[in-house]
This record gives C-alpha cells, structure tokens and sequence, in this order.
C-alpha cells in the first residue's frame, strides 16, 4: 500500500511540473499574441492613414501630416553593423565593462555616404565613443512595465530603472573603446554587442559633458579661480576697524569654545583655501567623531558640562563626487555575488592552442578578434564571474552545463554557488 502512495505522489508531483509548465507556455503564447495584435494595429493604422493621404491628394486637398509623433513614419537606417566576438546572445556580458577584452569592429555602410572615411574625420582624437543600436534579437515584440534584472535575482523593478533590452522602443546605448581607425572602419574593444546588431548612431564620449564627476571637478576649479582673482572690497577707515574689531572677537570666541582637538583643528586664513581640502577635513573629524565618542566635552568648561552629539553619523552624510549623483544600491551591492573561475587541465590545454588574430598558422585553431589565449583568458573570466545565465537558468537548471561561444571558441562550463568551471573549449 505504501508503494502504491509513493507512485501516486510522485505521477502527482510529475503532473503538477508538467502544468505549470504549460501555464508557462500559454502565458508566453498570449503574450505573443498580444505583440502581433499589436503590431497590425499599427501596420493598418499607417496604412489607413496613407490610404487617407492618397485620397485627399485625388481631391486636390492638402494630406495631413501627423508629424514625428507618428512611430510608423520614423525612418531610422542603420550606418553599420556590428562584428564582435559574440555570435550569439548566450554568454554575451549584460556591460561593457564586465568584459574589457572583448573586441568588435564597426563598418560604416556606403549607402549612407558616398565617402564614408570622411565622416570619421577627427574621431581619432577620442578615446571612447558611445554607441546607438537596436536590440534586433529580442525575440518578442511585447515588453513589460516591470521586469526582473538578473542581478537582483528575480526581483522586479520598473523597465525605465533597468537596462533590460526588452523596452518599447528596442534602443541599445553603450560605451565603448575606439583602439583605431581604418578607413570606413572602427575597431572597438569593451564591447557588449553581439555580431550582426544594427549601429543607428555614433558620438564621441566627452568627460566634460557625460560625467558628472568632471562637472563637479570643473565647478571647483571655477569656484578657486573665481576666489583667487577677486578683488577685496573697498571700504570706509571706519567699517575696516569695526569689522576688524569683530573678526577678532569671533576669533577669540572659537578659541574658547572650539569642538575640535586643538592639536587637529585647521587653520582657515582666507578664502583662498582649497574647498576639497575643506571637505577632506571636514570628513575626517566627523569620522573621528562619530567612532571615537558620542558626547563631546566642551574645552575649559565645568566638569560633568557636556554637549550631546548630532543624531547624523558619517555614513549619513555625503562629500563631493558622491553628492553629485547617486544610484539604486542594488547597482553595486546586488543580492549575487561575483562567482570564482576555474580552468579544467583539459580546458586550458585546449584553449592554448588556439592562435591570435594575426597568426599565420593555419594548421590550427585560429581566434579572429583576440590577441591570443592570455587575452581570451581575461575575456572569459570577466563573462563568467558576473554570472551570465538568466533568473530562470539559475534557478530551474542549476545542475545543467552552460554553453557559450567566444570568437571562434565554443565553450562548455557549469555553475555551482560560488564558482563557475570551464571544462572544454572547441573551435566553432
């Protein structure tokens, strides 16, 4: 009777799986439905609207026209197409700079200049330029108000606070490197695009306008030129001493009731002094002053006197470049952690063998963007560390191998919770 039990629980079991798989499937297959209902409504809408157009010129009549508003009417032609060492999404870094090796090359197509060399003119003079591209692999054309970014691990967030590639407008932005030019052509490293993905745009990356960092740095120094070239007031005999008379009298004040050690108190002589010297200080005795004490003890005052420290601590408060922007925590402290890698022998020895880019062996495997085995090493590492399988492959098929291809390199490993192990490396 016992046997009997456990066989109906487990076809039990089995069943229930095999239902909510299929819950699964139905749902991903409205979805789709939804995508494609969507998208003839506005393949008619437009051609409604052209029909519309058509028959009003018939008339003599002005055609209406609806302006940039209209999605349908935007026309948006790639200037290239992306070739990079990723041939598919599997294994593809979710950011450029999980994998710093990884190399690509942007050719600018012909039909969008006669001369395309010319409109690269200059480039060569930045180091980094930024990147506007489709998402042409998304695989479906609905998308979702919240999705879950693998980096929380199944949490949802809104769309527009993710970099998740499915969004309405299935736009890419991102930074990459610019290790030359050749012609028509760019070669980029840093890059997180797989090959095949349609460029729609190109711009330099200059640190003055993109980072905020270099903003606040700017402001500073404009601030210090500002205070250095200024000129003092002119004023009466009269209001120079009685303002004299009360800079003393402040002065000797501080001296009396002074918060700070005397052995570390600074010396402020004129408004010339450094503002990130002021605010290195100012961190500093607030450090000391929230881990050594929480009371601070007047100089020359009564013994038992006493004044009650501020509520705020250090961690509270925020200095410079932190004060000028701030992100989600999740960003830098997500609930996964960085995973160890490892080389099987087996694996090392096969990727030794594959030579660099510009070798001229031809008896063996051959990589066509990297340098050479230390480069795709590195490469390797950085995609695997950062954990690139979905919330579903993490959870669902921990114990199944993971494939991926790297330039010519097709690659085997599995994951376990604190690591990720290579196991075997052939060429494509």
């Amino acid at each position: 009777m016992s046997t009997q039990a456990c066989c109906c629980a487990e076809q039990v079991r089995k069943l229930t799986q095999q239902t909510s798989v299929m819950r699964r499937e139905i749902k991903n297959l409205r979805m789709q439905i939804d995508g494609f209902k969507r998208a003839h409504r506005n393949q008619m809408s437009t051609l409604h609207s052209l029909l519309a157009n058509c028959k009003k010129r018939e008339d003599g009549e002005q055609p209406l026209n609806k302006g940039p508003r209209e999605i349908n009417q935007l026309e948006q032609v790639p200037i290239g197409y992306i070739r990079s060492c990723f041939l598919v999404k599997n294994g593809t870094p979710r950011q450029p700079v999980v994998c710093s090796s990884s190399r690509a090359s942007l050719k600018i197509e012909g039909s969008v200049f006669n001369n395309p060399e010319h409109s690269l003119s200059g480039l060569e003079h930045y180091s980094h330029i930024w990147i506007i591209f489709l998402f042409h692999k998304n695989g479906q054309m609905s998308c979702k108000a919240k999705v879950k970014p693998p980096r929380l691990n199944g949490q949802r967030v809104g769309v527009y606070s993710s970099r998740s590639p499915h969004r309405p407008n299935a736009l890419g932005l991102t930074l990459a490197k610019l290790e030359g030019i050749t012609g028509d052509t760019l070669h980029l490293s840093g890059i997180d695009i797989i090959s095949g993905t349609p460029v729609l745009d190109i711009k330099p990356y200059i640190p003055d306008y993109d980072s905020p960092t270099t903003r606040l740095e700017s402001s500073i120094s404009e601030g210090k030129e500002r205070a250095l070239t200024a000129e003092p007031p002119i004023m009466d005999p009269d209001e120079q001493s009685k303002n004299s008379d009360a800079a003393s009298e402040q002065s000797s004040k501080l001296n009396v009731c002074s918060l700070m050690p005397s052995d570390s108190s600074p010396s402020y002589q004129s408004s010339s002094s450094d503002l990130t010297d002021v605010l290195t200080e100012a961190r500093n005795y607030l450090e000391h002053f929230t881990e050594n004490s929480t009371q601070v003890m007047e100089p020359n005052a009564c013994e038992g006197a006493s004044v009650k420290s501020n509520s705020f601590t250090s961690a509270n408060v925020r200095y410079g470049h932190e004060d000028y922007s701030t992100i989600a925590a999740w960003v830098r402290s997500p609930p996964i952690r960085k995973l160890d890698v490892r080389f099987t022998a087996n694996a090392e020895r096969e990727l030794r063998e594959f030579l660099s880019c510009d070798a001229t062996d031809g008896t063996r495997p051959k990589f066509q963007f990297m340098k050479g085995p230390d480069e795709a090493v590195a490469a390797i590492q950085g995609i695997l560390s950062a954990d690139p399988r979905s919330v579903y492959r993490r959870r669902r098929c921990a114990d199944r191998l993971f494939f991926f291809t790297l330039d010519t390199a097709d690659i085997t490993c599995w994951f376990d919770d604190a690591f990720a192990e290579v196991v075997r490396v052939r060429p494509v």
